[in-house]
């Protein structure tokens, strides 16, 4: 089954991207690569119990199962040992990707508390973009009652935009709520 996202961008924002940012090829439209999702794990790198649960939560979130990442080096000041468990990450490409993207746009990010809009800021130079998120239960996946501790998570959307502008048109065309700056703000 097609996610309802796909089917959208497929029928109307691939037309209305076109128009634009005036392009004639559909294949010149930027469009998603992938969305990369890390929960860094702390101070509970050590406990077999709690990496677990992170492990759980990314994949009740994500719709499949992710990655433990390993750190390289050891560093003394950061109390890491080579080898012992940075965090877990997973990479949702294709269907999963449109369907965790609309979850995040229509769902979650409007749970969080205080919410004013994403920045612009978030913008990588390939033109992705990323955005920090500080309580994972803010997806409705989460049961908040059996969640341990609350954590943070970060998400990348990977896009093949060729600039800022088209990134930009692009992630609002999907609805993301950026914040808007005015240009001609009134003195008080």
């Amino acid at each position: 089954m097609i996610p309802r996202l796909k089917e959208q961008y497929d029928k109307l924002i691939i037309e209305n991207l076109k128009k634009k940012l005036s392009v004639t090829n559909k294949l010149m439209v930027p469009k998603f690569v992938k969305i990369i999702l890390n929960m860094g794990l702390g101070k509970d790198a050590q406990d077999k119990k709690k990496l677990q649960n992170c492990i759980e939560d990314i994949s009740l979130i994500s719709g499949q199962k992710p990655i433990v990442t390993r750190f390289k080096k050891s560093i003394s000041n950061f109390k890491t040992r080579k080898g012992a468990a940075a965090g877990v990450k997973v990479t949702l490409r294709r269907n999963r990707m449109y369907e965790f993207m609309d979850r995040l746009v229509n769902i979650a990010l409007p749970r969080i508390k205080d919410f004013q809009g994403l920045s612009l800021d978030g913008f990588d130079s390939s033109f992705n973009y990323s955005l920090g998120i500080t309580e994972h239960i803010i997806f409705p996946e989460i049961n908040f009652d059996k969640t341990d501790r609350i954590r943070g998570m970060d998400i990348i959307i990977v896009t093949n935009a060729k600039s800022k502008e088209s990134a930009i048109a692009l992630l609002e065309s999907m609805n993301f709520p950026f914040i808007k700056k005015n240009k001609d703000k009134k003195s008080n």
